[in-house]
């Protein structure tokens, strides 16, 4: 019963009334008609709903497989819309899923992230990841080798983003990655792994809000030294990057 409940009430939080429009007012800055996403923890669709509705064609990763047959129903009949029921990693192979069934969009690849976010996030601390589950591993590299490169890629894997971008060869244009108080460190191995395949400017998203906190995007200097401060204290959110061009 906790499981079915811990689903209907994510259901409602990513479902609820009004939250499409604004998500694809978010993303419409980023991606339009034809342009390839990767939505990497795709969880209960609404970000690949949001992409397809842009125009865009969408390759939706999702390993939980209490999640998939909800996947299905929701987007995978929409149009440009794949969905590969395999977790992201730095290599390819298989991995032991951590599922909280009463939170099921919670689950992860790093159990050591369980342990340490119930130590240091209020919000985390009743949470239960006690169900395993063997699943396939990819990268994004072989992700682009089989569906072609991204134009904006969303990253939302709970304290494994940093291990998904070391799957990553080639910077891309746009992505977002899940920042979470009390392992901001995962998401300054973040920006760092982007420092090295190019140059970023970034901005970020609390929670689940569709405004960027900043009016200009920062440097990978500035996003480094605000998340080592504390991200604002903001409990979760997203941060954004998107590459610089030469004489931007």
């Amino acid at each position: 019963m906790r499981a079915w409940w811990g689903l209907l009430r994510s259901l409602f939080i990513y479902w609820r009334p009004g939250r499409q429009g604004a998500l694809r007012e978010l993303y419409a800055q980023f991606v339009g008609p034809d342009d390839l996403v990767f939505d990497v923890g795709a969880h209960l669709g609404d970000r690949t709903a949001a992409f397809s509705a842009l125009g865009a064609r969408v390759v939706a990763l999702e390993p939980n497989p209490r999640l998939l047959p909800w996947l299905r129903r929701l987007v995978g009949g929409r149009p440009g819309v794949v969905i590969v029921p395999r977790a992201a990693g730095p290599s390819t192979g298989s991995a032991s899923l951590a599922v909280s069934p009463g939170n099921p969009t919670v689950s992860t690849l790093d159990r050591g992230w369980t342990e340490q976010i119930r130590r240091t996030n209020p919000g985390f601390s009743r949470i239960r990841w006690n169900r395993q589950v063997e699943v396939p591993v990819t990268t994004l590299d072989e992700l682009i080798r089989e569906h072609g490169e991204p134009r904006f890629c969303k990253v939302d894997v709970e304290g494994f983003e940093d291990r998904v971008l070391a799957g990553l060869t080639r910077p891309l244009e746009a992505l977002s990655v899940e920042f979470v108080a009390g392992s901001l460190g995962v998401t300054v191995s973040c920006v760092e792994r982007l420092a090295d395949l190019d140059a970023y400017e970034y901005n970020a998203i609390s929670g689940e809000e569709r405004r960027f906190l900043f009016s200009r995007w920062r440097s990978s200097a500035e996003a480094l030294a605000w998340l080592h401060g504390g991200a604002g204290g903001i409990p979760s959110g997203d941060l954004y990057a998107r590459r610089l061009r030469e004489g931007s």
